[in-house]
């Protein structure tokens, strides 16, 4: 299965370096195009609502031709916003350039986590998504750090064109396996119809609110470190949860396929639950080390988790579902990390940013929790299949 999904999680991997790597250098970026970092910050926002929209409306329309031209149209929107970004000669065009590329990237990521669902077997279909989403983490941990260091030494440009080349790998890879990509149902009426269902809209919910937990205070981990006493700790920290991120995306598939996902609706956000609380609690490196890689584990495997919960019995709604997932979550991320800098602005410790974040993750898992509460049993067949999760009734959950 690896074998055939390697080119989406390739597509996957530009995804997420792209993301997060603006972050590392948006000081320079405001230098470079003589504008303020918050100006250049609002290249977030443009992504992230670009991403949104993008996903749920114009996925079913791009695959009614194939599934993979619309991968590959989705991957080239991407890279063509990543180009202008890096020749962008002021804040106009950088701007305008990150919705392209933002539409783009939600087009891409509901495509291809469907896609790669489509091409497993049903006792697979956990380790498939799963992969998409380990993809993701991926690029996000090693992309990330690598961009910091090519723009702090060479140029904020450079860092782009780095985003660029792995996209155009990506695209090279979609490419050459093109007709193994399978096509995908076209969804019957608007997308917005999902949301019709309340355990979809639910699920929907509680990727947003993880999203502002996990995500939105992970922009803030190093003044949190520093506010305790740990600010020596900070490039480990951020390994630290990235490590732990690509972790639990790698290994959560498994227990997915053999156990469905009730259980982990519940110990997914209860982990995250018990990270925050350490962060806040404790000063010692090695607990927060723990905490760290914890709670990127936790944060990364719950995308795939919520994704199988909500699109198990009804696979062929699973790409509307997992775009409004996957809008809400980077939604979440950009609200989590509007909220942060308000409460910073208000006169809030950043070693307490923690125990505000327990707040949505608390919530989350009330929604989670119900969600695996209202849901049937999975059936365990023994013996060459592990096991095939069924959800009865009609909805699914979805979340990330």
């Amino acid at each position: 299965m690896i074998r055939r999904l390697w080119p989406l999680v390739a597509a996957a991997i530009a995804l997420g370096v792209d993301a997060y790597v603006l972050a590392g250098v948006l000081p320079e970026i405001a230098d470079s195009l003589a504008t303020t970092v918050a100006a250049v910050g609002l290249g977030v926002t443009a992504f992230t609502a670009a991403y949104a929209l993008a996903g749920p409306l114009l996925s079913g329309t791009l695959i009614r031709g194939s599934t993979a031209g619309a991968l590959l149209i989705a991957l080239g929107v991407f890279n063509l916003g990543n180009l202008v970004t890096a020749v962008a000669p002021g804040i106009e065009v950088f701007l305008a350039s990150r919705v392209i590329t933002g539409a783009g990237a939600g087009v891409l990521t509901a495509v291809a986590t469907a896609a790669a669902a489509a091409m497993a077997a049903d006792h697979e279909r956990g380790r498939a998504m799963a992969m998409v989403t380990f993809g993701l983490s991926t690029g996000t941990v090693a992309g990330v750090p690598v961009g910091m260091v090519i723009g702090h030494q060479l140029n904020w440009r450079w860092t782009m064109g780095l985003v660029v080349a792995v996209g155009l790998l990506g695209m090279g890879a979609l490419a050459a396996r093109a007709r193994t990509i399978p096509a995908l149902p076209a969804s019957r009426g608007p997308a917005f119809t999902v949301l019709r269902s309340s355990r979809t809209l639910s699920g929907v919910t509680a990727a947003f609110l993880l999203g502002v937990a996990s995500l939105g205070l992970y922009t803030y981990l190093l003044p949190m470190a520093e506010a305790r006493g740990l600010e020596g700790w900070g490039f480990a920290l951020v390994w630290a949860w990235g490590i732990g991120g690509v972790a639990g995306s790698a290994l959560i598939g498994r227990p997915l396929d053999a156990h469905g996902p009730r259980a982990l609706l519940l110990v997914l956000p209860a982990g995250l639950l018990a990270s925050f609380a350490a962060l806040w609690i404790f000063t010692s490196p090695a607990v927060w080390l723990v905490a760290a890689a914890c709670w990127g584990a936790v944060g990364w495997a719950s995308v795939p988790t919520l994704q199988q919960a909500l699109t198990g019995d009804r696979p062929e709604q699973a790409m509307p579902v997992v775009a409004f997932q996957m809008a809400a979550m980077y939604l979440g991320s950009a609200a989590g990390a509007a909220a942060g800098s308000a409460l910073l602005a208000g006169h809030v410790d950043p070693g307490d940013l923690p125990v505000w974040a327990l707040v949505p993750a608390a919530v989350a898992l009330l929604l989670t929790g119900r969600l695996a509460i209202a849901g049937p049993r999975p059936r365990v067949r023994r013996g060459v299949t592990p096991l095939v999760c069924h959800e009865a009734g009609g909805g699914g959950l979805s979340g990330g």
